[in-house]
């Protein structure tokens, strides 16, 4: 007796699942969930006047997403802080009449993280964030448009770039930090 092949619709069904299977269990996470550690809660988030408030809320929005509880200063047992942001635009290429072809933006921003005793968990870094454009005299609008669109892309990115650095911060790592400033402050105490 015979079995019959299987069907194409099988195979493909198949494959799916083994790619599934793979991609479980490489640690794969959806663009934009956050993989911050539950040990790091609840986080307050704080902007100075520089950082924009869109940068800002998609830092907010990219944690709660990730079941992050967001709370006020005062409440919070950590404080993630975002501060001097900066925006570069520049010409990048130069076009046979010396009018720009290509822009580039890049944005910087530096974070820090907080515990409630000021114990800092991530020193004061420097992130960013950078891309080009093209640019073409005769449709100034859309370029316009086009801009504005890169510009909250490079928040995002930053946003993601900000959640990523709160991930290493578990139980353990956030205990040894606390450990070390207490070593240092006794240290410091101790020689006085």
């Amino acid at each position: 007796m015979t079995r019959p092949l299987p069907t194409t619709r099988t195979l493909l069904g198949l494959l799916t699942l083994a790619g599934l299977a793979v991609v479980a269990g490489c640690g794969f996470q959806l663009r934009g969930s956050a993989p911050v550690p539950a040990a790091l809660q609840p986080l307050a988030v704080t902007c100075d006047s520089q950082v924009p408030e869109l940068l800002c809320n998609d830092v907010r929005e990219q944690l709660i997403g990730g079941d992050v509880v967001v709370v006020e200063p005062e409440q919070a047992d950590y404080v993630l802080r975002l501060r001097e942001f900066r925006e570069q635009r520049r010409a990048s290429a130069i076009t046979l009449q010396a009018s720009a072809a290509e822009y580039t933006i890049r944005q910087t921003l530096r974070m820090d993280v907080l515990t409630s005793d000021q114990v800092p968990l991530i020193a004061d870094t420097e992130l960013s964030s950078i891309e080009t454009y093209r640019y073409d005299e005769a449709n100034v609008l859309a370029k316009q448009r086009e801009e504005e669109a890169l510009r909250e892309s490079l928040y995002q990115q930053l946003a993601q770039q900000v959640i990523f650095r709160l991930a290493p911060l578990n139980a353990t790592r956030i205990e040894a930090i606390r450990a070390a400033s207490r070593e240092s402050t006794g240290e410091a105490d101790s020689r006085r």
